[in-house]
């Protein structure tokens, strides 16, 4: 611990004149109570009670939903039997997109099923046809032009593990991008091994986008178990697949963003904001994505409340996270004019694996301030890790207006063999790791609201803002 306060003070003592008039710290006393807030978080078990509620009394929660109206019901009940001073809902209307049925299966000589499940924003329909496979999404890019007319195009790229999570990249970027490019190619349909790390039968869905101009196809995701089988079958010769997507979009749904504040006692309009995102993809409970980022940073201003903070502590359930980012979108657009005020904020996003990892926008403008929490962060096992974090999803769009961020990183090993999953349930959250989540922004969050000084959230010029 040492080490890295020493360090950190001399990046303090670099960072020149400027800095050093004007640099945030908190007090020893606020240190001290941090120590103890961390202790006490540890020992509680509010996260996983807030995780347990949500996903067994509402469960899988899709964007548009009948039960994501009883979401963004269970949220606002369950901010004020948590003490918060202020809840309230905020409208996000977005594409309601439903998934009815889904089959695939090999026809021929090797007839059997195939496991699979719909990509979200795949209109239905039914296709036959024979199908080609590709390594990875570059190999389908460089197919001619229409030499897929006809047939089924299948991207089998198996996704790595990496504790940062950071392969997420190539499968994410495959579903997003693989059935555009597919329908480029003229295919009449598209399957891809499922975005995940796992070796199971349980497919993992997700958002797609389409290109402007180009008409849908049916689009789907294999387990990874019946991508490897499908990719024995192409080896072996010629092999016809018959998918069936009963899904689509069905007009319009205005859901909410569900808000809850723990209201400042000496800066009340200054604000900490934290958040996760309410809505889940249907085939699990969302326990990891994102029940659990829900409940830590609502149990995280539970905790605080006693503690009467200086900042106002502002919770966002955020709405249809998973479909495009429509709730983080709404946010920033009501509160655009209100950057300033959001002095930093912090989002928990990626499961409930322990923290390790410790980053924010203001590491460069405020060493100090950075030193002194990543002092009060280590005992926790959390290092200090600049440039390797970021604003998560929804607050991203704030972070692009010039609001600062801070990030506390999950272990990401082991998240995608459950993400977008039937197995993503609450089973596989560990009570202790969760706590050990709530303990990290417990923290964060306590001398954030306590700092004497800013963290640099400033209204960036229109042309410099991130899109």
């Amino acid at each position: 611990m040492r080490r890295t306060v020493l360090l950190l003070a001399l990046a303090v003592t670099l960072s020149g004149p400027l800095h050093a008039q004007r640099a945030t710290h908190v007090s020893v006393a606020t240190l001290a109570t941090a120590s103890q807030l961390r202790e006490k978080a540890l020992h509680d078990d509010t996260g996983w009670k807030v995780v347990e509620s949500l996903t067994t009394e509402v469960g899988p929660r899709l964007a548009g939903s009948e039960a994501d109206a009883r979401a963004v019901a269970w949220a606002v009940a369950k901010f004020k039997a948590l003490g918060y001073d202020k809840v309230w809902t905020e409208p996000v209307t977005f594409p309601k997109w439903v998934r009815r049925s889904e089959h695939g299966e090999v026809l021929g000589g090797s007839a059997q099923n195939l496991v699979l499940t719909a990509l979200g924003g795949s209109p239905g329909g039914t296709v036959e046809g024979e199908v080609v496979r590709f390594p990875d999404l570059a190999a389908l890019q460089a197919a001619p032009d229409g030499s897929l007319k006809g047939k089924i195009a299948f991207v089998d790229y198996q996704m790595q593990r990496k504790q940062d999570g950071s392969d997420y990249r190539n499968g994410g970027g495959i579903r997003g991008g693989g059935p555009s490019v597919a329908i480029q190619k003229g295919a009449s349909a598209f399957l891809m091994r499922s975005a995940g790390t796992d070796t199971s039968r349980a497919a993992h869905t997700g958002m797609t986008r389409l290109a402007a101009g180009l008409t849908p196809i049916p689009a789907a995701a294999l387990s990874t178990i019946d991508a490897a089988q499908l990719a024995r079958l192409v080896a072996i010769g010629p092999t016809r697949v018959r998918l069936s997507l009963d899904c689509g979009f069905d007009g319009t749904y205005t859901s909410q963003n569900v808000i809850g504040e723990i209201t400042g006692s000496v800066k009340p309009d200054e604000i900490v904001l934290l958040g996760g995102h309410l809505d889940s993809w249907d085939l699990g409970t969302g326990a990891i994505d994102d029940g659990a980022g829900v409940a830590i940073t609502m149990a995280t201003g539970a905790l605080l409340k006693p503690m009467k903070p200086r900042r106002t502590i502002r919770v966002v359930a955020f709405a249809n996270e998973e479909q495009g980012l429509w709730g983080g979108r709404a946010y920033a657009e009501k509160h655009a004019g209100e950057v300033s005020k959001h002095v930093i904020a912090a989002e928990s996003d990626f499961g409930a694996d322990r923290i390790y990892q410790f980053d924010s926008s203001a590491a460069k403008l405020q060493p100090e301030v950075m030193a002194q929490i990543s002092s009060a962060l280590e005992p926790l096992g959390i290092k200090w890790m600049p440039g390797t974090g970021g604003p998560e999803s929804d607050i991203e769009m704030m972070a692009g207006l010039g609001m600062a961020w801070a990030s506390l990183g999950h272990d990401g090993t082991k998240y995608f063999d459950l993400h977008h999953t039937a197995e993503d349930t609450l089973d596989k959250i560990d009570p202790k790791q969760l706590a050990q989540n709530v303990a990290a922004y417990v923290v964060l969050t306590w001398l954030t609201a306590q700092a004497d000084g800013d963290f640099g959230s400033a209204p960036k010029p229109a042309e410099t803002q991130a899109h």
